[in-house]
C-alpha cells in the first residue's frame, strides 16, 4: 500500500456546555447558533483511511463491523466531498473503531467524523488549516467541528459554509475542569440527533432558545476564561434544559431521558445544596454529564456510583484536537 494514500488520525468526543440544536441549513448542517464544548480525554475514535485504486466501492469497517445503509451512506458522502477537493479519484478503505459506546449522547459522530476528515484529508495529500478541517467536519456531523481544535472550542454559525467553524477558546491544559459521565444506557437512541436537528423548528420553544443563545454563549465564555464553576454550572444546566424543552417539545416529541437520568438532576441539586460544586449538562441521550473540579472528583464519582442504574462512571479531563498520528 503507497503510505502518501493511507493516513490515521486520533479524535476525541466533546460535551457541549452551550447547546448546538437545530440547523438553518440542513444541507451545510450550518448551526442555528453557536455553541460552546470541550473534548474530552480517555474517550477516542481512531480512524484509518487507505484511497487504493483497484477498489470498486468505498470499504467501510466501523468497530468490527462493515457499515451499512444509512451510516455507509453518510461516510461516502463525506468522502466523495474530499476526493471532490482533492482531485482523488480512487475509492477508500476505512476502519473506524471507538473505545466507548456509540448513539448514547457521547457525541461519537463528532470523533468519528472529526477523525475522519483529518485521516482522509491527509491521505489525499490536502494541507489544510484548521478552520477548514472543522467546516469539513461539520458537514458529516455539526459537532464533529468542535472536535477539530484542542481543549475548549466555540462554533460559530453563520449564513455561508465560510463562516461557520470551530476555534480553540482555550488549551486544554487551561483548566482542569472534569466530565464524570454517569453512564445509564449502552443502546443506540431510537431517533438519531440528525432526525432531532430536523425537528428543532417544529417546536414553538427553539425560536427564543436561540434568540438568548447569545446571552448564555457570553456567559459561558467567561466563565471558562475566569474558571469559574459556579457561574458555568448555572448557564450550562439552563442551556441543557432548554434544549431538552426543545426536543420535547418538538413534533413528533423526542424524549431521551429515563427515570435514572431525572434522578441524578434530583441528585447533583441536592449535593450543591450541602456543598459540593458540581453541574449537570445532558446531550442528545440519557446519559448524564456531571461537571466538577479536581478537588471534588472523588466525592461526585463515589455520589454517581452509588446511584441505582448508573452502570459506569467514566471520567474525563479537557483533551487536545484532532490529529494525524503514525
Amino acid at each position: 500500500m503507497d503510505s502518501r494514500l493511507s493516513a490515521t488520525a486520533r479524535a476525541h468526543p466533546n460535551i457541549a456546555l452551550i447547546k448546538y440544536w437545530g440547523n438553518r441549513d440542513e444541507a451545510l448542517r450550518l448551526p442555528a447558533n453557536a455553541s460552546i464544548s470541550f473534548n474530552l480525554s480517555g474517550l477516542e475514535t481512531i480512524t484509518s483511511v487507505a484511497f487504493e485504486p483497484r477498489l470498486t466501492a468505498d470499504s467501510l469497517e466501523i468497530d468490527g463491523l462493515p457499515a451499512q445503509g444509512a451510516a455507509a451512506e453518510r461516510v461516502v458522502r463525506h468522502l466523495d466531498h474530499i476526493r471532490a477537493l482533492s482531485g482523488q479519484r480512487a475509492r477508500a478503505r476505512v476502519v473506524s473503531r471507538s473505545n466507548f459506546p456509540a448513539g448514547t449522547g457521547i457525541a461519537s459522530s463528532a470523533s468519528a467524523f472529526a477523525a475522519l476528515t483529518v485521516a482522509a484529508c491527509a491521505a489525499c495529500g490536502l494541507s489544510l488549516p484548521e478552520d477548514h478541517l472543522s467546516r469539513i467536519a461539520r458537514l458529516g456531523s455539526g459537532s464533529a467541528a468542535r472536535s477539530i481544535p484542542d481543549g475548549f472550542v466555540a462554533l460559530e454559525t453563520g449564513a455561508r459554509d465560510e463562516q461557520a467553524f470551530a476555534h480553540s477558546l482555550a488549551a486544554h491544559t487551561h483548566w482542569d475542569l472534569v466530565d464524570c459521565i454517569a453512564l445509564v444506557s449502552r443502546e443506540p437512541k431510537s431517533v438519531g440527533s440528525s432526525e432531532g436537528h430536523r425537528r428543532a423548528a417544529t417546536s414553538p420553544l427553539q425560536l427564543a432558545r436561540v434568540e438568548d443563545a447569545p446571552r448564555r454563549l457570553e456567559a459561558c465564555r467567561r466563565a471558562i476564561q475566569e474558571k469559574d464553576l459556579l457561574t458555568l454550572g448555572e448557564v450550562v444546566e439552563q442551556d441543557c434544559l432548554l434544549m431538552h424543552s426543545v426536543m420535547m417539545t418538538s413534533r413528533p416529541s423526542l424524549l431521551y431521558w429515563l427515570p435514572v437520568t431525572v434522578h441524578i438532576l434530583h441528585q447533583v441539586r441536592e449535593w450543591r445544596s450541602h456543598g459540593l460544586a458540581a453541574a449537570c449538562t445532558i446531550d442528545a441521550g440519557p446519559n448524564v454529564h456531571c461537571l466538577c473540579e479536581a478537588a471534588s472528583l472523588e466525592q461526585v464519582v463515589s455520589g454517581l456510583s452509588h446511584i441505582p442504574g448508573v452502570g459506569e462512571v467514566i471520567v474525563c479531563h479537557p483533551a487536545p484536537g484532532a490529529t494525524r498520528i503514525s
